[in-house]
């Protein structure tokens, strides 16, 4: 690793325990710099911003997850559901941990601040889109019907994280948890999403279906008005 990546990583190092020890707002960059070594114009020099180095503090210990998990995925030789379900449960393990959750926690709390969400959650996409290449191909291939490839790879997420991720988050279920509950919540997601993305689905006749229906139920509804 070069001196000026060495040096980087440092401030991340440092900007991330102060963060996750002090929160956003009780840490300035006076004291990261205090911490860290060196001066406030290098600090800087990498990241413009406290805002900005928030973010990628928190987008820092997601970096080697998503290449972890959804690296391999690009190079898939077998069945795309055995392949979820494999790194759908590496992924539950990794955001149901402890720090994770803290982080989790910790970006929630700060989301409004400085546009700090906006800027997480663009780089968040950055992810999503290399997941959805990985389903797009696996529409192409007819191993999922053909849709919004970028909206499936946000589903597949929300899906794994609906359960117990949530449940971890909000302190209503020990972290982390176990592996037959990390199994069983991975087996559900992936079993949903694959249900969803059937090769044999038919989505334009079923949301007409749904509409016809809704349309119904609004008209039997004003009539009894």
């Amino acid at each position: 690793m070069r001196k000026t990546d060495q040096k980087r990583q440092h401030i991340l190092d440092t900007a991330y325990r102060l963060f996750q020890s002090k929160g956003f707002a009780n840490t300035s960059m006076s004291e990261i710099t205090a911490e860290a070594g060196g001066s406030k114009a290098t600090v800087y020099n990498y990241f413009p911003s406290k805002e900005e180095l928030f973010v990628e503090c928190m987008t820092y210990v997601n970096d080697g997850y998503f290449e972890g998990i959804f690296g391999s995925l690009k190079n898939i030789t077998g069945e795309l559901p055995a392949a979820l379900l494999e790194k759908g449960k590496a992924a539950l393990r990794y955001l149901c941990s402890p720090d994770m959750l803290a982080s989790k926690r910790l970006l929630i709390t700060e989301a409004e601040r400085s546009g700090i969400g906006k800027l997480f959650y663009r780089k968040m996409d950055g992810y999503m889109g290399e997941l959805a290449a990985i389903l797009r191909r696996a529409m192409d291939e007819g191993q999922l019907c053909q849709g919004d490839a970028l909206l499936a790879a946000r589903q597949f997420r929300g899906l794994l994280e609906a359960d117990i991720v949530e449940r971890c988050l909000m302190g209503a279920h020990n972290a982390p948890p176990s592996s037959v509950a990390i199994s069983r919540a991975a087996e559900d997601a992936v079993a949903t999403f694959l249900r969803a993305y059937a090769p044999s689905c038919n989505v334009d006749a079923s949301l007409t279906k749904v509409a016809s229906r809704s349309g119904r139920a609004r008209q039997s509804s004003a009539r009894g008005k």
